[in-house]
């Protein structure tokens, strides 16, 4: 049996190059055209929490490290639940999950405009968004990787820009709505909307192509019932016997520790040295607006050198934006250092989906990639309000940022000594 560079068995060696098969339409792109516009929605409003801040701090008087263990705790929950859903999409697809999460997602930012003490905004925020947002990059990332593989890079750049498009855009529309009305029917708005949306996209999403009565080809060779040896790898049981799981688990915790603390708490910072919240937004939709440019070329590169040595080049840039975060203390030095930022934020939520398919394959793909995004959002649910206590210790961000340093610099080693699996035959 013929075996790829991975090691894995290839049943059906001429893996498809086109996924249209004549002139048939293919489902795969609508697919990619509702995950984008989920993407857009989900982690636009998700990462406007931002913005929300020092609202919440003036009207309520919490400390930043208590209004910040709220989003801990929303991560924590997405990082759990990424585990249960990826196994779950595995099974039975996209559609179902993604109607139920959007309900969740719209309800919590919905009763976000009715809170009053600060239980409520965890478990508004902390706990129904949480399960509201769990589903929105395993379930999309793994289902793109199905539906596209021979530029699936590529096309998970794509998708993930919808990220970048929404961390741009909804931190200024939020603030727009904060300043035309209130936080409290700024979160309503966004609730309602974000229900709407994301339950009537989700009925347009589909596993694979088996569900449409599609197939991946090239040249209409593979045949519909053939479709499944496209799914090869390692199970889920054999991959977590491998050191390189855990080195990509831990990369991710290092790196998901650092990006808590930006999207967090970079909009207050930004208020602290006397930037107005205006413009303190917009240093946060910049990251958002320079990731799309990261995702898109990182993840075409990587299709070309390879997820593991694109991965390399991101935790380069991470640390060259953590030196300059330490020293920025003007609007034009943060906004320097959001483009820098944002490139690599841009291709580590890019790579991590083509990553665990390149070096695992497809077998299990959805819950490898669910174990993998848990481990890093426990990373990312200690860092808001580790950074958080910090300010309120300290009256300074200076050993967050540090901190977020030596995490990046972690990073950088795991990423180098990270190979593919290996084939023991």
């Amino acid at each position: 049996m013929q075996r790829n560079g991975k090691g894995f068995p290839l049943e059906n060696h001429d893996l498809p190059r086109s996924p249209i098969k004549g002139n048939q339409f293919y489902y795969g792109y609508i697919v990619a055209i509702v995950s984008i516009v989920l993407q857009v929605i989900m982690w636009g409003i998700f990462n406007t929490y931002g913005v929300f801040f020092i609202p919440l701090q003036d009207e309520f008087a919490w400390s930043r490290a208590e209004i910040s263990g709220a989003r801990s705790l929303s991560m924590f929950v997405w990082g759990f639940m990424s585990i249960l859903l990826g196994n779950l999409n595995d099974r039975f697809g996209p559609r179902v999950i993604m109607a139920i999460c959007g309900c969740f997602f719209g309800v919590g930012y919905f009763f976000m405009s009715q809170i009053s003490s600060i239980w409520q905004l965890y478990l508004f925020h902390g706990l129904i968004i949480g399960i509201g947002v769990s589903a929105t990059d395993v379930v999309i990332l793994s289902t793109v990787a199905r539906w596209f593989v021979q530029r699936r890079g590529m096309m998970t750049g794509i998708i993930k820009a919808g990220t970048g498009l929404g961390m741009f855009v909804m931190p200024l529309v939020a603030t727009g709505f904060i300043s035309s009305y209130s936080w409290r029917i700024s979160y309503m708005i966004l609730g309602v909307l974000g229900f709407i949306l994301i339950t009537s996209l989700a009925q347009l999403l589909r596993r694979d192509p088996t569900q449409v009565k599609q197939v991946l080809d090239k040249e209409n060779r593979v045949k519909f019932a053939d479709l499944k040896s496209v799914e090869l790898g390692l199970s889920f049981h054999d991959s977590i016997r491998t050191r390189q799981l855990w080195i990509t688990s831990i990369l991710y915790f290092a790196i998901w520790f650092c990006v808590n603390v930006v999207l967090v708490h970079v909009t207050p910072y930004a208020i602290d040295i006397g930037i107005s919240p205006t413009k303190a937004a917009v240093v946060l939709s910049a990251i958002g607006a320079i990731s799309i440019f990261g995702r898109l070329v990182l993840g075409s590169v990587s299709d070309r050198i390879g997820c593991t040595r694109s991965i390399t080049i991101c935790c380069v840039t991470f640390v060259i934006s953590f030196i300059l975060l330490l020293f920025a203390g003007s609007f034009w030095m943060l906004i320097l250092f959001a483009v820098i930022y944002g490139i690599a934020h841009g291709g580590f939520a890019t790579l991590i989906s083509p990553l665990v398919g390149e070096l695992f394959g497809l077998r299990s793909h959805g819950v490898i990639l669910g174990l993998v995004i848990f481990i890093g959002t426990v990373g990312g649910a200690a860092s808001p309000i580790f950074a958080g206590y910090m300010f309120d210790t300290y009256e300074s961000y200076q050993v967050a940022f540090i901190i977020c340093l030596l995490m990046g610099v972690i990073g950088l080693i795991f990423s180098v000594i990270l190979k593919p699996v290996v084939s023991t035959e």
